[in-house]
């Protein structure tokens, strides 16, 4: 399967790793805004008590598929069904069945902890009793239950994030969805936020669809779809996405790294790109062995061309998003930003 956009072969893997059956199925799905289509096409399929990512730059299509699968948004093509009910016939019988960990608070912090549950249950229709004994283990699942009587205005960042994480589960959800779960966290409090979640994921035996900007985030995932553009372009475990970059990964800064680039072409016969600083990137196999090589290639050339800097390390899921679509998440971000900005000064000049 070839992306109309990209020359890489596409792998969409069915394994399922958690061994469970299918509870997220989605085939050729689209959302059209106008002439705009943020998402285009796209099939894959989640099993029962797996940890689905969608790993993409901001814009790439990825809080739009969340909200077709929540019903928040109506799919213009295709189909998506999620606990095996259809989310465009029976929109309110999947909203029974799942959790929503927004991407933007959503918690009233005029209230308690306590309060906003309460609040859910009864969106929820949970009976008293059951909202009673759930909301108690909810509590003490995210370490909230000291501070459940306090106002979410005197919580800190991590702990808002945590109290939405139990007020998604308080209705015993089949599966959770978490929209950028640690966005604006600084790295400490994610780390903590995913320790609570993969322990949850234990404890509740639930499905969570997640989706993440953050390269380290998304190596929690039993499999993960790279999105660019509102396309899938790739699936696979993170382990198999990295093994399409191939070999290891070395990053060199030279004296003349234009000139360097062209040696290791003509005489290592690999390709090379360069990083965001200018630095020579290179993916070849037994990196350890080819260091030296190169230094000495490139000590020895007449010129002499210095070697400022080398590393060598394992591909990242960065590397394969680079191999995979020409371009970084970061770069794509900060071209949105730009693209922001130019808009803002726009609006801002027009309104003089």
């Amino acid at each position: 399967m070839k992306n109309e956009n990209n020359s890489s072969t596409v792998k969409l893997s069915g394994v399922q790793t958690k061994g469970g059956s299918t509870i997220i199925e989605v085939r050729e799905l689209t959302r059209k805004f106008g002439d705009f289509t943020a998402v285009d096409g796209i099939s894959f399929s989640v099993g029962e008590g797996e940890i689905f990512g969608f790993l993409g730059p901001n814009g790439a299509g990825k809080t739009t598929t969340i909200n077709m699968l929540c019903t928040l948004l109506k799919p213009t093509e295709g189909m998506a069904s999620v606990a095996g009910i259809d989310v465009s016939s029976h929109p309110h019988e999947v909203r029974k069945n799942i959790g929503l960990i927004f991407q933007d608070p959503s918690l009233d912090d005029r209230l308690t902890g306590r309060e906003n549950l309460h609040f859910h249950a009864m969106l929820y229709n949970v009976d008293r009793k059951t909202y009673e004994s759930r909301s108690r283990e909810v509590l003490q699942m995210v370490d909230l239950t000291e501070k459940a009587d306090k106002q979410v205005r005197t919580y800190s960042g991590g702990m808002k994030r945590r109290l939405e994480i139990a007020r998604g589960l308080l209705h015993h959800p089949k599966v959770i969805f978490l929209d950028e779960p640690t966005i604006g966290l600084d790295p400490q409090t994610r780390r903590h936020i995913w320790n609570y979640l993969l322990r949850l994921r234990e404890r509740e035996k639930i499905t969570m669809f997640m989706t993440t900007h953050y390269m380290e985030e998304a190596e929690n995932c039993d499999r993960i779809a790279i999105i660019d553009h509102g396309r899938i372009v790739s699936l696979d475990t993170p382990e198999a996405l990295k093994q399409i970059v191939g070999g290891d990964i070395v990053t060199a800064d030279t004296s003349d790294n234009t000139h360097a680039g062209q040696i290791i072409r003509d005489k290592f016969g690999l390709e090379i790109r360069n990083g965001q600083q200018g630095q020579i990137i290179i993916e070849t196999t037994d990196g350890d062995k080819f260091i030296p090589r190169l230094i000495d290639t490139l000590t020895n050339y007449n010129p002499s061309i210095q070697v400022l800097s080398i590393n060598l390390r394992r591909p990242t899921l960065d590397d394969v998003f680079i191999k995979l679509t020409g371009h970084s998440i970061r770069e794509e971000e900060a071209d949105q930003a730009k693209d922001s900005l130019k808009r803002r000064v726009r609006m801002w000049n027009r309104g003089r």
